[in-house]
This record gives C-alpha cells, sequence and structure tokens, in this order.
C-alpha cells in the first residue's frame, strides 16, 4: 500500500496492508500535527504533492527497505490538503519477521520521505504561514509567504 490522500489516514488499513503470516512484528509509525512549532503556536498544515513523482519515489523507498531489511511488507500513506491538529500527516508500517528489521525499516522509510519525495508542508499560524523544510533531509523555512510550493 503506497497511497497519497486527503482523508484522514486509517491505521488498520496500514496494519491489514503489512499482515504476514511469518511476520513476528509489525511497527507503525504515525506523524501527527502537533499545536506547536519553534515558539509558535499552528493552527493547522497544509501539504502539497507532485501525486505521480511523490507515489513513485514512495514505491522506490519501500522496495529499497525491502531490499535492505528482510522485511515482509511496508505501507506507507501521506496526506495531501489540509491537516488538523492532532491528526495523522503520514504513517508508515513495516512488518518483518523481528522487531528490529521492521523498527529500522520503518525508521528509514520515514527519514528517506523527508528527504526526496516531493511532498511540501506548509505551516499556519497566527499572523502567517511558512513553508516547513525541504526534500534535502535539512531542516529549514521556506520564508513564501505567497502560497505557492518551493521550487529548487
Amino acid at each position: 500500500m503506497i497511497r497519497l490522500t486527503d482523508e484522514p489516514i486509517r491505521i488498520d488499513d496500514l496494519m491489514s496492508a503489512t499482515a504476514d503470516p511469518a511476520a513476528g512484528a509489525t511497527v507503525v509509525f504515525v506523524g501527527m500535527t502537533r499545536d506547536n512549532n519553534e515558539g509558535r503556536s499552528v493552527e493547522r498544515l497544509e501539504y502539497e504533492a507532485y501525486p505521480g513523482m511523490a507515489e513513485k519515489e514512495l514505491e522506490r523507498i519501500a522496495e529499497e527497505a525491502s531490499q535492505r531489511w528482510p522485511i515482509a511488507r511496508v505501507a506507507i500513506v501521506h496526506r495531501t490538503g489540509v491537516v488538523p491538529i492532532g491528526e495523522a500527516s503520514v504513517a508508515i508500517a513495516a512488518s518483518s519477521g523481528h522487531r528490529g528489521d521492521a523498527f529500522d525499516a520503518a525508521r528509514f522509510t520515514i527519514d528517506r520521505l523527508k528527504e526526496v519525495v516531493p511532498i511540501w508542508k506548509k505551516e499556519f499560524f497566527e499572523g502567517g504561514a511558512v513553508w516547513i523544510g525541504d526534500q534535502k533531509g535539512e531542516e529549514g523555512v521556506w520564508k513564501n509567504e505567497g502560497g505557492d510550493a518551493p521550487s529548487e
């Protein structure tokens, strides 16, 4: 299961997608929209994506995780559009015969997703909005108040 969606993420769907009789462990990572960042009170996040390219990159990441660890299955779901406080922005599940491989694969998957997948996050707070981060794994803020996704 590799999916972008503008609907709330259902963890049960990821668990079903990664179920395997050979798996003794399933690790689920859920990235949530929090109410604060860098001293600002966050009102909401909005995500934009380049769908065709984003899904291809997510598939490549899942394939690389499968090659690096003996995992049974990987599922990745990322929200687009408005994600309110307290809701999941991204969820990853990895199943394997052993917990260590499942943990390692899930960690690799979220870290790599943040580095290369063309999904952009805009943070809205009282008095403004900023684009957060980039696809090179570096923390940063785009001071682009105009609403357009950043270009590189």
